[in-house]
């Protein structure tokens, strides 16, 4: 019996299809780049189509304020209505307005600066993992090491003191149901959070007018009491949040996903100390290979056509990374892991206007970390089973125990 596309959608979002998209993913390239699962509702998992997607400005995105006027309750989130000014979810003007503005904290320049700090900071961590490991007990490699490093660089970024970092991740996470909600009631937590992190950054900024400090946030706050129009006090706490949620969630999976793939395969390991793979090779297979980020922001069609699919003015698009990036036409053997591949880099940090603000950042912290946890443990080995963490849009850990010793 032929599996139907609506099937096939149905079941990624089921434990076992969150567990592994990728064999589902494969039946979708089966049927085609495009397709259409209900009227009006369309996957798109072909890497040229959902770069096609990622990249024409004819997709918008949906108009949340709207979305959220017409379901009963979903007004009442607070979590709901700080994403409506997200830069993830708006299309020019406003995106290009506010991005421009917090881009300037992630110049080439300015990323390329921080790599003697987070070296630092690296070190530092595999300091603390090293005296938990000391006696051979397993030690928690997402809470220990795979948080730590991103979320102390993005909070050095913004400007957001060592003393107040320890209780970002609850509410980070929190804040990340808004990524995979399938009702209202599991917004609760996530309001919370953002409530708080509202409070939290309001006060930061008013300690920064007071008193300016060379970081993101003193920055922001100029520019937002300038009264030129550029960046309202509403939209800079929204996208601190924003900044400080995406910042870290996207690196923290990519070094458990990497390091998953690693104890998997010993070989490779052993291949990145001796440099035989070079580790920007691995950082952008393991990005392809089980990308940390699924499904990019909807859109909303026009009338034109995608794949060889008729797509009409209104339709909802979804672009799935993870299957883009496992696209047989676009790369070959898609299911086997292969750093040294020369088809391209991975759609995992998006495209076009929308491209991750703080993708360079991400590989950086990517590959100064892998090398230095690799040659500081070089019996590194799995300690017990991890633990996936729940959604089909952010794909990592939740926990991954090791062995340093």
């Amino acid at each position: 019996m032929t599996t139907s596309a609506l099937e096939i959608l149905l079941a990624l979002s089921t434990p076992e299809g969150m567990a592994d998209p990728y064999r589902l993913y494969a039946q979708l390239h089966e049927i085609g780049p495009v397709v259409t699962f209900a009227p009006g509702q369309v996957a798109v998992v072909g890497y040229d189509e959902v770069s096609t997607v990622l990249r024409d400005p004819g997709f918008r995105h949906p108009d949340l304020k709207a979305l959220v006027a017409q379901i009963p309750g979903l007004g009442e989130h607070a979590s709901l209505e700080d994403s409506e000014d997200w830069i993830l979810h708006l299309d020019p003007p406003e995106h290009g307005r506010i991005r421009g503005l917090m881009s300037k904290a992630f110049t080439a320049r300015r990323i390329a600066g921080l790599e003697p700090a987070i070296a630092r900071m690296t070190d530092d961590l595999l300091d603390a993992v090293a005296a938990r490991g000391t006696d051979g007990s397993p030690v928690e490699f997402m809470q220990d090491f795979a948080y730590l490093l991103p979320v102390t660089v993005i909070c050095e970024l913004i400007g957001i003191p060592e003393s107040d970092r320890a209780g970002f991740r609850p509410l980070a996470r929190a804040v990340t149901a808004l990524f995979d909600f399938d009702s209202p009631d599991e917004l609760t937590q996530a309001d919370a959070a953002c409530l708080e992190l509202r409070g939290y950054f309001a006060s930061l900024a008013a300690q920064r007018r007071a008193e300016p400090r060379d970081d993101l946030l003193s920055a922001l706050v100029q520019i937002a009491d300038s009264g030129d129009g550029r960046l309202s006090d509403r939209e800079l706490i929204r996208n601190l949040t924003l900044l400080l949620v995406a910042g870290f969630e996207t690196t923290t999976n990519l070094l458990g996903n990497g390091l998953q793939l690693i104890l998997d395969d010993p070989a490779l390991g052993d291949a990145l100390r001796t440099g035989e793979i070079p580790v920007a090779a691995f950082v952008e297979e393991v990005l392809r290979y089980d990308s940390p980020v699924q499904l990019a922001s909807g859109r909303i069609g026009y009338e034109t056509e995608l794949g060889g699919v008729p797509v009409a003015a209104g339709d909802r698009l979804m672009p799935v990374l993870g299957a883009a990036n496992r696209d047989p036409r676009r790369f070959a053997g898609p299911d086997k892991f292969e750093p040294l591949r020369s088809e391209g880099s991975p759609l995992s940090f998006g495209g076009g206007a929308h491209f991750c603000i703080g993708a360079a950042l991400a590989r950086l912290e990517a590959t100064t970390a892998f090398p230095r946890l690799l040659s500081r443990f070089p019996d590194l080995a799995a300690a017990g089973e991890p633990r996936r963490r729940n959604g089909l849009v952010l794909r990592g850990f939740d926990t991954l125990p090791v062995r340093v010793q």
